[in-house]
């Protein structure tokens, strides 16, 4: 999402590399996705213009999809990284959400995550109501 200017290089789990072995891609490229390749990375108007377009592209694609599933929701890039949080609530440590997110301070991650802790905070209420 360009939201920083940090390059990022992250291991593709294995149940991913299954999925995207289905892609057509050179195997010689450095870039998971083909938008970028040939771009001069000194070049941050150009990269910036294929990273937008790359993006309005696999949100209509994820348009299809959830079509295709029958799911009546919005979907895109952003709702992943929300479903990301979403689904990893308080199952990994703060300090490495920092980096998967590649948030500048722990503090916008703990900010980012607090939408996605509530269960915590029914147990903790829980916990001091039902006793």
């Amino acid at each position: 999402m360009a939201k920083n200017n940090k390059l990022v290089s992250l291991k593709i789990p294995d149940k991913v590399t299954k999925i995207l072995g289905k892609l057509e891609r050179e195997e010689h490229s450095v870039y998971l996705f083909k938008e970028l390749e040939g771009v001069n990375l000194n070049d941050k108007k150009r990269i910036r213009t294929r990273i937008k377009t790359a993006t309005r592209n696999f949100n209509r694609r994820l348009e299809l999809v959830a079509e295709k599933a029958g799911i009546d929701k919005k979907m895109s890039m952003h709702i992943a990284r929300h479903s990301f949080g979403n689904i990893s609530g308080d199952k990994i440590p703060i300090q490495m959400l920092q980096k998967l997110y590649r948030h500048s301070s722990v503090t916008t991650t703990m900010l980012y995550q607090a939408n996605f802790m509530r269960r915590d905070a029914d147990e903790a209420l829980d916990m001091v109501v039902d006793f």
